[in-house]
């Protein structure tokens, strides 16, 4: 039996959660898919990575309905969507409210709660309005952030977030402020007891040091509590620990560091400028297609002379696939190098790109290392008797870390 079971609707987000569990003490691991009753024993919290921000509702729904089958026996108190901080979804595509709607029907849970903000990572809610702190330092309302306002597939047009989540089939959504939250204990127990959704603000650490004592004092006996939102639940219901993080070990070998830049965002094309130890080729189309083995030979010998390399796409080109193709193709491709050439850790930005790549590479499951920053983190893949075993992965957001986090990657071994 797991307190905690979290599903990522994508790997760099459920990786995020990971450490953030380890880091409080949590005995915890991330599977990539339904865990064995025997995989399970002695953790404290489960985590199954998926790639559901990039499949349609109909997608989530069938895959959630199969993880539950497997995520009943192990009876666990909360059940945690992971979703991306800034709530980027929409409903034809990594619809929260499809996957909302799939879990309470299959688990009947007491409640379910919505933590709107991450403080942590420079993400504020307020009376159900999210703003989220950009690269340039600068905090925005969601729905006029300089890249989340703009992103490719879900480009956040709407920050109330109770609205937002409407538009996507989830409605009757309630509303604790951050002012009742501070204020009135009494109106809060009320107006959870009476709800069957509601939306929490968070502006600052002491509001999640809050929620996390209200969401423990909730009777989860009967019927598991549904939280939904990014690792700030994890912050809240398993509060700062002076014990050491639980990290696993790690194969810490000597040896060449690939990284794939799926993202084409203004964040990671500055980390990948500032990527300096890395041997930086912009991806054409051929190298996806036709020209794929050739070019993965190429990057193969240069891994082979004791470089690193770090393959990215051009933010000017198009590519002429939609975004999951292109995610696939790239995984692809790192399959195809790592074949040739083992390496001995492999970073990739972008949370569709790490869903695929970590999926095709034959994982079984993460175990944390270190942090690599704030929202990223160093995991160890597990994938017995398999030459990636014990390799080290770093997989990040497109919009996350700072601009020398790739570059860090290469040089700090």
């Amino acid at each position: 039996m797991a307190d905690t079971v979290f599903i990522g609707d994508d790997f760099t987000g459920a990786s995020d959660t990971l450490a953030t569990l380890a880091e409080r003490g949590a005995r915890a691991r991330l599977f990539l898919d339904a865990p064995e009753e025997s995989e399970t024993a002695g953790l404290d919290a489960v985590g199954i990575a998926t790639d559901l921000r990039a499949r349609s509702p109909e997608e989530a729904t069938l895959r959630l309905n199969l993880l539950a089958q497997a995520m009943h026996g192990l009876a666990p108190r909360y059940i945690h969507y992971k979703v991306c901080s800034t709530f980027d979804s929409a409903p034809h595509v990594g619809s929260i409210g499809a996957a909302v709607l799939a879990l309470e029907a299959a688990f009947a849970p007491s409640r379910t709660i919505v933590l709107g903000g991450q403080p942590s990572l420079g993400r504020y809610c307020v009376f159900g309005t999210l703003f989220a702190r950009a690269p340039d330092g600068k905090t925005y309302r969601i729905d006029r952030h300089p890249i989340m306002s703009r992103h490719p597939v879900t480009p956040m047009d709407e920050a109330n977030l109770r609205i937002h989540l409407r538009r996507q089939g989830l409605d009757k959504i309630d509303l604790i402020s951050r002012s009742q939250l501070q204020s009135a204990s009494n109106e809060v127990a009320e107006t959870i007891r009476l709800s069957g959704r509601v939306l929490i603000d968070g502006l600052d650490l002491t509001d999640m040091e809050r929620i996390g004592e209200i969401l423990r004092r909730i009777d989860t006996e009967a019927a598991p509590l549904l939280l939904i939102g990014a690792s700030s639940v994890a912050e809240a219901l398993y509060p700062p620990s002076d014990a050491t993080p639980l990290q696993s070990a790690t194969k810490r070998a000597d040896g060449p560091r690939l990284a794939v830049a799926g993202s084409r965002s203004s964040a990671t094309a500055a980390q990948v400028a500032a990527a300096t130890s890395y041997k930086c080729l912009p991806l054409h189309r051929d190298h996806l297609e036709a020209g794929q083995s050739r070019f993965a030979k190429s990057c193969a010998e240069l891994l082979a002379s004791g470089r690193n390399v770090l393959i990215h796409l051009r933010p000017d080109l198009d590519y002429g696939l939609a975004s999951a193709a292109l995610s696939e193709r790239l995984a692809a491709l790192t399959a195809t190098i790592v074949q040739l050439q083992q390496v001995a850790a492999i970073a990739v930005a972008g949370g569709d790109t790490s869903s695929a790549v970590v999926k095709r590479l034959g994982f079984r499951s993460l175990s944390f290392v270190e942090r690599a920053g704030a929202g990223v983190a160093v995991c160890r893949g597990d994938a017995a008797g398999c030459d990636v075993d014990g390799t080290l992965l770093l997989l990040k957001g497109g919009q996350v870390g700072d601009v020398g986090m790739l570059e860090r990657f290469a040089t700090d071994k």
